[in-house]
């Protein structure tokens, strides 16, 4: 499999991993990068990733996700938590890093900065949370495009509890909520019955409009 399109072709979302099995540090820590390099609205990065390896919390969190076998199986698991709202001292957290790292500003750059603060702040805090949880999507995609390029198997959930596994990982401390989680592993195909079927998608005529 020498091209992504074709690591794409390979990924599934595995039911069985081989617990035997550990996803070398280095390819966690890739795949892990590839979600902080991935782009967010206004560039706010309004979500965090949880590496969760101890079997204790994650035995906790399969027990209030239906029982999901990779979340033990697998030898990490990412959960994916947003922002549970936007404050002024979030917003300027990252314009101050950005002013910090570019080596200065710019009338425009702080114009921006003040729309945001004007209006981020203001909405009601579940609005601000669905869109930080959306960014938090992209994040998890860019991981799972990574992983697949990793030859590492993964498996997007959303069928969890998120105020237990708040709980769990203490995120309401830190502001945050859990949107998604993706255990990390190596696919086990002779028990998982979903590894011989073929992927299927909608063509390409059926999934795209051209608009000229």
């Amino acid at each position: 499999m020498s091209t992504l399109l074709d690591k794409l072709q390979w990924r599934y979302a595995a039911k069985k991993m081989d617990a035997t099995k550990v996803v070398p540090s280095d390819k966690v820590e890739r795949i892990i990068e590839a979600a902080r390099l991935a782009p967010t609205s206004s560039g706010l990065q309004p979500f965090e990733i949880m590496l969760v390896t101890n079997p204790e919390v994650r035995a906790k969190i399969q027990a209030n996700a239906h029982g999901q076998a990779q979340i033990s199986e697998g030898s990490h698991l990412l959960v994916f938590a947003a922002w549970d709202t936007y404050t002024p001292e979030r917003i300027n957290m990252m314009f101050d890093l950005t002013n910090a790292q570019r080596g200065g500003t710019s009338e425009g750059w702080e114009n921006y900065r003040q729309m945001l603060l004007a209006n981020y702040p203001a909405r009601d805090a579940s609005v601000n949370f669905e869109h930080a949880a959306r960014q938090a999507y992209i994040g998890m995609t860019a991981a799972l495009i990574a992983a697949a390029f990793e030859e590492v198997d993964s498996t997007p959930m959303e069928g969890f509890d998120p105020a237990a596994v708040d709980d769990i990982l203490n995120l309401h401390a830190r502001g945050l909520r859990s949107v998604a989680i993706m255990p990390l592993g190596y696919r086990l195909a002779e028990q998982d019955w979903l590894a011989p079927l073929k992927k299927v998608r909608r063509s390409r005529e059926q999934f795209v409009t051209e608009v000229k």
